[in-house]
């Protein structure tokens, strides 16, 4: 089934349900995928009318945010969609659902491909899950141009692959430009902050490519912005999550113990939902995220105060230098549990 240019594999749930005799199914859908939730619903509910099929509402952000941490005993399986598996045990069982794209390539990379410099000679390829199956097609259109294409393997991810929190595949390609197949502008700006490369989006939902370049700038002026009013901060909250995949709490207590050092008040807040509305009890000037690491800088207009990364908050202290900015990572590399 191929639903607003996803397939969702509905065949693969069915019989993975049937093989379980799972009665009572939960689907996750990341945010931008919500709104084929309904249909992916009722096409599984006819093929078994007497299975239960619930449909998470909770926000989702990606594999480290899966349902399992609050399904109850009555849930046989959890259904996620359009992100690969971490190393994470789970206490329900969980079928990934990568929901790969089938919007062309290759259209998006050749005008990539054109905007490029007559001397770039070595090209980079990342790409996320919703095109990965795709990579061979990207690296024969990019080839075909005569230019030569660099991929790595990430910690935890695939050859080429990127996620909203690792961008390990990218960090040790010696190459002029890197091309990012996919939409949004997060993914991009990570590889640019961590390779200092240029970096061109190749969009293929519209079909067309885009410089990170100024957008990245943008980013670059509101962070420092933020860290230079976190600068007159005197107490911090520092926000743990208990989400298996983004639980980091040995560096809850290290940043706890650094703000100390410095003379500052910290406080850990656990929450696994963020938001705006949620830290306006806590008198605190200023905090420092240890779960997602897109909250700080995905919604930073919406807080009114500092929400910074575990790096900017080392810039804020004096600990890290401001020409040694960088995007905070999650690397799980061994069971979580």
């Amino acid at each position: 089934m191929a639903t607003l240019n996803y397939d969702y594999k509905i065949d693969v749930i069915i019989d993975k349900i049937k093989k379980i005799d799972a009665t009572n199914v939960i689907l996750q859908f990341p945010e931008g995928l919500k709104s084929d939730a309904v249909s992916v619903s009722n096409t599984i509910q006819k093929e078994l009318p007497d299975v239960n099929i619930i449909i998470d509402a909770d926000p989702c952000f990606g594999a480290c945010d899966l349902a399992d941490i609050k399904v109850n005993k009555h849930i046989d399986l959890v259904v996620h969609f359009a992100h690969t598996p971490l190393p994470i045990r789970t206490d329900c069982p969980v079928l990934f659902i990568e929901a790969h794209s089938t919007a062309d390539v290759e259209a998006p990379i050749i005008d990539a491909l054109s905007k490029l410099d007559d001397d770039v000679k070595t090209v980079g390829l990342v790409t996320t899950t919703q095109h990965i199956h795709k990579i061979d097609e990207m690296i024969k259109t990019i080839r075909d141009r005569g230019y030569d294409v660099k991929l790595d393997n990430g910690q935890g991810t695939g050859k080429g692959q990127v996620l909203g929190c690792n961008f390990t595949s990218i960090k040790n390609l010696d190459v002029d430009v890197v091309i990012y197949v996919g939409s949004g502008d997060f993914h991009a700006l990570g590889v640019k902050l961590f390779t200092n490369k240029k970096v061109v989006v190749a969009d293929p939902f519209i079909g067309k490519s885009r410089d990170i370049e100024e957008f990245a700038d943008k980013i670059i002026r509101v962070r420092f912005a933020r860290i230079t009013k976190a600068g007159d901060a005197k107490s911090f909250g520092i926000i743990m999550s208990s989400k298996k995949g983004q639980l980091r709490f040995d560096l809850a207590l290290k940043l706890k113990e650094m703000i100390r050092q410095q003379g500052y008040e910290a406080q850990i807040l656990n929450m696994d939902y963020i938001s705006p509305d949620l830290l306006l009890p806590y008198n605190l000037d200023a905090f420092v995220m240890t779960a997602c690491p897109r909250i700080a800088i995905d919604d930073s207009a919406m807080y009114k105060k500092p929400v910074l990364t575990p790096q900017e908050l080392e810039i804020v202290l004096g600990l890290r230098d401001w020409d040694d900015y960088m995007m905070d990572e999650i690397i799980i590399h061994d069971e979580q549990l």
